[in-house]
């Protein structure tokens, strides 16, 4: 039987305006949710977060608004309603920092704080289950930090092929494998 093609990553590049309607952090908890878990309904997700069915059933609808979700129909019943996610992930274009628009600089700002704060509660919680993966993931993690001199172009680069690394080992389907999270954060840091 021929192997299966690996299948591309369908990415919803932001724009001004889907940036301000995902830009709120119960909707980026939405979304994260259901890429995560699968598809869900409004109460499912209040649930796992914590929140109102009221709050999450109008920021789903609000995501779908600008394409982040959609309807789940073959998993409905009567008037529950299933949702999942539209695309795999997000690509933000740096550009919009620069927009006129001072609503759609704070959008970007929101944005990047709440991708941030769910980086640093990923690893915190990773932390505080480690012991849930001992011993047979215990000398495949890693948290570890560089400081390298690099141009904006070689860190673009760097980044570039750490990407397509990370593509090339996406689809691995042994039977012990897990869901490995990865964070990348490149950033200037003042010189000493």
């Amino acid at each position: 039987m021929p192997e299966p093609e690996p299948q591309e990553r369908r990415i919803h590049h932001l724009d001004a305006r889907s940036l301000r309607g995902l830009a709120h952090p119960l909707r980026m908890q939405l979304l994260n949710a259901l890429r995560r878990h699968g598809p869900a309904t409004a109460s499912m997700l209040a649930e796992r977060l914590g929140e109102s069915s009221g709050a999450t059933s109008y920021h789903l609808r609000q995501l779908a608004t600008h394409g982040f979700v959609e309807d789940t129909p073959e998993r409905g019943k009567g008037r529950e309603r299933w949702w999942q996610a539209a695309q795999d992930g997000v690509g933000f274009d740096e550009n919009l920092f620069l927009d006129t628009d001072p609503a759609v600089r704070g959008a970007a700002d929101t944005f990047l704080h709440e991708v941030a704060t769910t980086h640093a509660r990923e690893l915190s919680t990773a932390i505080g289950t480690r012991e849930d993966w001992l011993p047979k993931w215990s000398h495949s993690t890693d948290m570890s930090d560089w400081t390298v001199r690099l141009t904006p172009e070689h860190t673009r680069e760097l980044v570039g092929k750490i990407h397509e690394l990370l593509e090339n080992y996406a689809d691995d389907d042994a039977p012990e494998a897990e869901r490995v999270r990865f964070h990348l954060h490149a950033f200037p840091i003042e010189s000493e």
